[in-house]
């Protein structure tokens, strides 16, 4: 089990850097798949799978149309790809940087948080993803909708910092 967390924590990893490295919103897009796929891999192994698929349907569902939304306006004709040298630097450094930064961490997070929680409690009654989500909708309400505003804040900042001088389909016909 160790094993299939690492690979999937190595895989969460390779995601985030392949969105922080791409300039094009297009590949971008493959490497927000991967990490989210990844992340509720490492959700589910972990006893959430209720909160797993619900990250991976809302989350994903929103952000890639955020960024099909922002492709969609800031169309290029030739973008920069993975094999460019100036991706392929900036990809390097990110490695570079989560290497070291695993280095300096490794002697107190070696082992930790390696076990499901399936593993953890034998006999449980309820599980604590589902009663986590009636939490959620109960106590978190203010909180939810916050998230909710900041999320559609985000949208339209995105899509004004994409519109540039072309002003895409929001011009005036």
């Amino acid at each position: 089990m160790t094993y299939f967390l690492s690979l999937l924590m190595l895989g969460f990893v390779v995601g985030v850097i392949a969105v922080a490295s791409s300039p094009a919103p297009f590949f971008a897009a493959l490497g927000v798949v991967a990490a989210a796929a990844f992340s509720c891999g490492m959700l589910s192994a972990h006893g959430g799978c209720f909160l797993s698929l619900v990250l991976f349907l809302i989350y994903l569902g929103g952000m890639l149309v955020v960024v099909a939304y922002s492709a969609a306006l800031t169309a290029e004709p030739f973008p920069a790809t993975w094999g460019d040298r100036s991706v392929m630097w900036y990809a390097v450094v990110y490695a570079l940087g989560v290497v070291v930064s695993m280095v300096w961490f490794w002697g107190g997070w070696y082992g930790v948080g390696s076990m499901g929680v399936s593993e953890v409690h034998s006999m449980v009654v309820l599980r604590e993803d589902v009663s986590g989500v009636a939490w959620i909708y109960s106590f978190g309400a203010g909180m939810l909708m916050g998230c909710a505003w900041a999320l559609m804040l985000a949208l339209v900042v995105v899509l004004e910092l994409t519109r540039g001088l072309h002003r895409g389909p929001l011009r005036s016909v």
